[in-house]
């Protein structure tokens, strides 16, 4: 399905179905397509919301996780969404996840982090964007993946006009550095929805460990491994990532009731 972006006051976004609010959080090199099969299987029986995070034309000096994180609050304040949804992060997008839902703790009724940053990330695999450098860009996409083929010409090129750029280039770098500072150790444990941590096995920027550190850190969360996968399952393994996230859904449904 082709995902309809729509506009409003400003913000970018998809808004597909009806039904309890699915929100969708990309990560720093993300796009709303990485999240394609999400809304696929899941815009039948939910509302499934992404916005377009400003993360490449946002003001330098906001450029951060917590300028992400108030982006976020602003969009849900502008659409009007003031009950509890569920939130799923990519990467970045679920280190956003994880500070919106300890701000905003009324606001969320379950977790789903997929390579999550928030204790470690080697997004850039130990540097930062090369301007110009079309075979570094094309080595750091295929560095997401466990099948280098899933970093397509396309996607290649897509993240190669963003790097060119150099005033996207500083706001990638500071985000990425704001990120690599926010760590979440001391507050995880403040979590108390149900939480699902979806990893690839083969995850090369937030590595297995990581997801165990999550585990262990967060009251009650549940961790599932995905074999021959990287660092976005939801696009290396869609099938088995969706089925886990039903599950999840459906397992946790009287609980994310209760707290609405």
């Amino acid at each position: 399905m082709e995902l309809q972006i729509k506009e409003k006051h400003g913000f970018q976004y998809v808004d597909e179905g009806t039904g309890e609010v699915l929100l969708l959080l990309h990560g720093l090199f993300g796009a709303l397509s990485n999240w394609q099969d999400v809304v696929r299987e899941f815009s039948t029986s939910y509302r499934v919301i992404i916005p377009i995070l400003p993360i490449y034309d946002m003001p330098l000096t906001k450029a951060g996780v917590p300028g992400l994180v108030r982006f976020v609050e602003d969009f849900l304040a502008e659409l009007g969404l003031t009950e509890s949804c569920t939130v799923l992060g990519n990467s970045l997008g679920g280190h956003i996840a994880l500070v919106y839902t300890l701000h905003n703790p009324t606001r969320v009724n379950r977790l789903v982090l997929t390579g999550s940053s928030g204790l470690f990330e080697d997004g850039m695999g130990g540097s930062f964007p090369k301007r110009g450098n079309y075979a570094y860009v094309q080595e750091r996409v295929a560095y997401t993946f466990y099948d280098p083929a899933v970093a397509t010409r396309e996607l290649v090129d897509e993240v190669f006009t963003v790097t060119n750029s150099n005033a996207k280039c500083l706001r990638i770098i500071s985000i990425a550095r704001s990120a690599q500072r926010h760590n979440l150790s001391k507050e995880l444990q403040a979590i108390q929805v149900p939480t699902l941590l979806v990893w690839g096995l083969n995850d090369t920027i937030t590595p297995p460990v990581v997801a165990h550190e999550f585990n262990r850190l967060i009251p009650g969360s549940e961790l599932r491994f995905l074999d021959h996968c990287c660092h976005a399952p939801m696009m290396e393994r869609p099938l088995e990532f969706n089925e886990l996230l039903q599950q999840f859904l459906h397992r946790t449904a009287v609980a994310a009731g209760a707290t609405q």
